[in-house]
């Protein structure tokens, strides 16, 4: 075959010098940086962040419907550990669902190592010794009612914000008891443990106070019965409570 002659031959130095200028770069052919990245490969705390937790915990932590991660009270008494293992395996019987890949979620072990330590190094600083975050101690109804009278209710008297509402009771579990009486919401004015009284809550008080709360649960929330405290009538419930903890 005669090599191609006249304007075949002139396309054909043009097309080679353009690739010589280009880098031999075909057109329609992506860059390196325009391949998006897998999202079992991101590893920046703050878009995971923003991906996975801001939609119930808030975009900078605070201000969600979910418990609030910016807050020291809180990651000092849950611990980075303890973060890790909640993200990774949820909590049963609340809204916090797992998000590690064994369990059914779209983290791999790494990612979720990289949100827990993020949370804690972006948002913790020192501070008091927290309780317990899982108590073994018993709780006692009758002290938690007397506990709940003198720290809890100048704040959440009943039609203001009552934590003996049944539909808030139906909603949230022990363990998110606990930790919202542990950590507090500051961004919403509640304080954490050290700020109820002339003493800060101790162990035992914060297992008794869940006790009583957890009592005013009833079957069917939005059927209120008065009662003295001006709240829905409690059904029977077991007389104790351990109180334990485990919720983000």
């Amino acid at each position: 075959m005669q090599p191609s002659t006249g304007p075949s031959r002139l396309l054909w130095a043009l097309s080679l010098g353009a690739l010589s200028i280009t880098g031999c770069k075909l057109p329609g052919r992506p860059a390196p940086g325009d391949i998006p990245q897998r999202p079992d490969q991101v590893a920046d705390f703050k878009t995971l962040y923003n991906s996975n937790c801001a939609a119930c915990h808030g975009s900078n932590g605070q201000h969600g419907a979910a418990v609030s991660l910016a807050n020291p009270a809180y990651l000092n008494y849950a611990g980075e550990t303890n973060i890790a293992n909640i993200t990774a395996k949820g909590i049963d019987g609340s809204l916090m669902p797992a998000f590690a890949t064994e369990a059914g979620g779209l983290l791999t072990d790494t990612q979720i190592r990289i949100l827990a330590h993020g949370m804690v190094t972006n948002w913790g600083r020192p501070g008091a010794t927290a309780p317990a975050y899982q108590s073994h101690a018993v709780g006692d109804i009758k002290r938690g009612e007397t506990a709940y009278r003198n720290d809890c209710l100048r704040c959440h008297a009943p039609g203001n914000g009552s934590l003996l509402d049944p539909t808030y009771l139906a909603i949230i579990s022990d363990s998110g008891l606990r930790t919202y009486i542990v950590a507090g919401k500051p961004e919403d004015g509640m304080s954490d443990w050290t700020g109820y009284g002339a003493a800060p809550l101790d162990d035992q008080t914060i297992t008794d106070l869940v006790a009583f709360l957890t009592s005013h649960r009833i079957q069917t929330p939005g059927q209120p019965y008065s009662n003295g405290l001006g709240e829905a009538k409690p059904q029977p419930q077991p007389a104790t409570s351990t109180g334990k903890s485990g919720s983000l």
